[in-house]
């Protein structure tokens, strides 16, 4: 009888397109054990160099060769070309990792979603922040929300403007608030400012949902400084989250009550009568990136569904396209 059971293999990966978010996925391929960093595919002569060079990779000419060295690619390209590069990797059967949003229209996330189903390939979607410490600890204790607000503001850059501003950013609180109210959509207004793209810049959008919640989400890559917070009210607790930083705290409505009575028999300090508990929210920080593409490999490895698969991925879609046309209806 053998007692030793053989390692298993490791998940063949490579990138197509390491621009500066493409050169994260290289550089935590190549540390993570459960995979062999294959390679990448990239257009700019000067950058796969500096790429190879470091993780001391391959440079694929054509993305069907690519695709035919690995079992799991991902896709870091501008967004209105993600249908274009993951159609032919699909066709030889190559599992994706897809940068958020899946696609630019819903045409092309159909095409998408039809290819990976015709040959049997797992298509994850990065909305990296569900992979967040600070989304593993909201996943634990909202189970109710009433009003969520969410904010997620940068400095402008020329990166990403291929795309509005609510594809680019506010799509990862869509997803966030997606999975958390898990309610059909009643109702979105929306409003939005075009300042130096051919998009929106800013956007806001309140969604209603059927099981009354309601969340409003602000975007802007006009700001001077980041920030990604979100804000949850439920029946008996509110959170303050910061998904930039992984800090946040918590109210209890329980421990409210304790402290209520703590004071009518003395027990609370003097002074203490108008102060709320508030709890600091203990989260271990993580390299949300490093836990996505972890979970990536290891779902192509045990032929497992993501955590965040082409269906979610999709529906944020839809409700960000339905945002930014309303955006774009009030403009005319």
């Amino acid at each position: 009888m053998n007692f030793f059971s053989s390692p298993k293999p490791k998940v063949k990966c490579g990138v197509a397109g390491v621009g500066s978010l493409g050169q994260h996925h290289a550089r935590i391929y190549a540390t993570l054990p459960n995979v062999e960093f294959m390679g990448i595919f990239e257009a700019d002569d000067a950058r796969a160099k500096e790429i190879c060079e470091r993780h001391q990779c391959k440079r694929f000419a054509t993305l069907e060769e690519l695709g035919a060295a690995c079992e799991a690619v991902s896709v870091v390209v501008p967004t209105d070309k993600h249908e274009r590069v993951a159609l032919p990797l699909l066709a030889q059967g190559c599992h994706l990792l897809i940068e958020k949003p899946i696609t630019a229209t819903l045409e092309e996330a159909e095409n998408v979603l039809a290819a990976a189903k015709a040959k049997g390939c797992i298509v994850q979607v990065g909305h990296i922040e569900h992979f967040n410490p600070v989304m593993s600890f909201m996943e634990k204790h909202i189970d109710r929300p009433g009003y969520i607000t969410a904010e997620r503001l940068a400095p402008y850059t020329p990166r990403g403007t291929e795309v509005g501003v609510v594809l680019d950013l506010m799509i990862h609180d869509i997803g966030i608030v997606l999975a958390l109210v898990k309610s059909p959509i009643r109702k979105i207004d929306s409003v939005g400012i075009q300042v130096l793209s051919k998009t929106e810049d800013i956007a806001n959008a309140r969604i209603e949902f059927e099981n009354g919640c309601v969340a409003n989400l602000s975007a802007s890559r006009m700001s001077l400084k980041k920030n990604r917070e979100i804000r949850i009210f439920q029946d008996d607790a509110y959170l303050s989250l910061d998904f930039m930083n992984q800090k946040g705290h918590l109210v209890k409505k329980s421990d409210i009550i304790t402290y209520g009575l703590k004071l009518k028999v003395g027990l609370a300090k003097a002074g203490d009568a108008s102060s709320i508990p508030v709890q600091d929210i203990p989260i271990e920080k993580d390299e949300p990136l490093k836990l996505e593409l972890a979970h990536f490999t290891e779902s192509v490895a045990e032929r497992t569904q993501p955590k965040v698969g082409a269906a979610l991925g999709k529906t944020a879609l839809e409700v960000a396209i339905q945002i930014t046309e309303q955006i774009k209806a009030a403009r005319k």
